[in-house]
């Protein structure tokens, strides 16, 4: 039998080179403080990956950043944003919504599962009268969406402790809504399909998303792309911020959203998510919803109802990235992923 000998460097270099062979790298592959890693293996010079790992944790260089925190003011409450990730659940009481359309279109039903969005670890339910999924077959007037929506508001307002939010683009919904019970409007057209929705928001107190979209109604899902669309979606979102703080909005009342899947392509969605961090920088609460979107759908070639696992991988790399809420329809899954990853961001570096 021979004997064992001791593995010598040349080893190690060795068999980092197989790695290599095997599992291709690349530092584009890698966030900037880890490039170091790649090219570490094939390096002799340069420190083994545990010791080039261990300097850069102790430096910080590895750690999330830190999320920014909150007090986010509502109509008639004030919510605590940046401890842990808030879970928006959505409620559609349409006949056409690209997931769950019609699923919740009468009453009890909606009100049921609006219950049940509470239930399982929901902190907002958004709820919404109007489909924005591509291709429209048309605006929904004021009258319908707000038969749609009031009545589901009136009675969860007796049942949830959540606060409830208003889906809607139109003012005249959503002061019916506000004056309703709820304490949230979520814009996706960032106010620009409507000019008295600032006012009416600012009048009411109420929180607000402001959504970047592009293009109108109809054109936002055939746009081209966008040299770059970071750029244009922060600059977007500042003017929305503006027309909102001109109307009376208070910068407390004031949540911002990307708008993953409006008026972008599939590789303008995940470019954002990436680029996170250029979000977080214009200091508001960061809202991500891409839940069971069609640009998932193009990478896991899938339907709505075979896209959950797309939908929890953005949610998780919005949350490590410092998302501070998610919009999803699966409202028991995001919040176990949630758990876990706000236990990693806020985990410390010390040992016990």
């Amino acid at each position: 039998m021979k004997n064992r000998r001791q593995r010598s460097s040349d080893d190690v270099g060795a068999g980092s080179a197989s790695v290599g062979r095997l599992f291709p790298l690349s530092n584009d592959a890698f966030p900037g403080s880890c490039r170091g890693l790649v090219s570490a293996q094939f390096d002799k010079s340069k420190p083994s990956p545990g010791i080039e790992i261990a300097r850069l944790t102790k430096t910080g260089a590895l750690a999330v950043d830190p999320r920014a925190h909150f007090q986010l003011h509502l109509a008639d409450r004030q919510l605590r944003v940046g401890d842990r990730t808030l879970i928006m659940g959505v409620l559609n009481v349409t006949p056409d919504s690209f997931f769950d359309g019609g699923r919740y279109f009468k009453l009890d039903k909606a009100v049921d599962r609006g219950v049940q969005i509470e239930q399982e670890g929901a902190d907002i339910i958004d709820i919404g009268g109007e489909s924005t999924r591509p291709p429209r077959s048309g605006v929904v007037p004021g009258e319908e969406e707000i038969r749609r929506v009031i009545p589901v508001i009136e009675r969860l307002r007796k049942k949830i402790t959540i606060p409830i939010s208003i889906d809607t683009t139109k003012s005249k919904v959503a002061k019916a809504a506000l004056e309703s019970g709820a304490q949230i409007v979520n814009d996706v057209s960032g106010l620009r399909f409507d000019t008295d929705m600032s006012s009416v928001i600012a009048a009411s107190g109420a929180g607000v998303v402001l959504t970047h979209s592009r293009g109108s109604r109809d054109s936002m899902h055939a746009l081209p792309r966008l040299r770059d669309i970071v750029r244009v979606v922060v600059e977007g979102l500042e003017r929305s911020v503006q027309k909102a703080v001109g109307a009376g909005i208070r910068r407390n009342q004031i949540i911002v959203d990307p708008g993953l899947g409006f008026g972008k392509q599939h590789e303008d969605n995940l470019l954002l998510l990436k680029k996170l961090d250029r979000l977080r920088a214009l200091k508001f609460p960061v809202l991500i919803g891409a839940s069971r979107k069609s640009f998932l759908g193009k990478i896991l070639e899938a339907p709505p109802k075979g896209r959950l696992v797309g939908s929890l991988a953005c949610a998780a790399v919005a949350i490590i990235q410092g998302a501070h809420i998610i919009r999803v329809h699966d409202i028991e899954e995001t919040r176990k992923l949630a758990s876990v990853c706000d236990a990693v961001r806020n985990s410390s570096r010390k040992h016990p």
